[in-house]
C-alpha cells in the first residue's frame, strides 16, 4: 500500500516560531531525522532491487537483523547515500551537464554516465537528468 502522509500531519510534528516576521521551523536534529523517516516510508521502494543491489542488507534482513530491505533503508540506507530504486540516467544530458564525467568515461574510470551516478553523482547532489 502506498501512502503519502498530509502535510498537516507532518506539520504538527513540528514548531513554528515567528522571527523577524517570518515563520520558522524549530526542531531537534532526532525530530527532523522522524520526519525525513515518515517521508521515506512513503516513497516508492524496489526490495528485489535494493537487496540485489546491495548485498550486505539482503544478509543483514536474512540474519534476522532487519524485517525488511524498506526498514534497512529507512533507517540508515537512505542516510548512507543509498537508493531505493533504480534512478534512471539520461546518459546525453548527464555528460553534457557534468564534463567532469565525460573525462572520467574516457579515462575508463567509470563505465558510463550512469554508473558514475550510482557510484558517485547521487552522493554528490548531482541530476540525472533535467526535471
Amino acid at each position: 500500500m502506498r501512502y503519502l502522509p498530509p502535510f498537516s500531519v507532518l506539520k504538527h510534528g513540528v514548531r513554528l516560531v515567528s522571527l523577524r516576521g517570518q515563520l520558522k521551523v524549530d526542531m531537534t536534529y532526532e525530530e527532523l531525522l522522524d520526519l525525513v523517516k515518515t517521508l521515506l516510508r512513503a516513497i516508492p521502494f524496489d526490495e528485489p532491487w535494493y537487496c540485489s543491489t546491495y548485498p550486505d542488507v539482503a544478509d543483514a534482513v536474512a540474519r534476522g537483523a532487519y524485517r525488511s530491505a524498506q526498514q534497512h533503508f529507512v533507517e540508515h540506507g537512505y542516510f548512507e547515500g543509498r537508493l531505493p530504486f533504480p534512478l534512471e540516467v539520461d546518459e546525453a544530458w548527464y555528460l553534457k551537464t557534468y564534463p567532469d564525467v565525460g573525462t572520467s568515461v574516457s579515462e575508463g574510470a567509470v563505465i558510463s554516465a550512469l554508473d558514475h551516478f550510482v557510484r558517485h553523482g547521487y552522493e554528490e547532489g548531482r541530476r540525472p537528468g533535467e526535471v
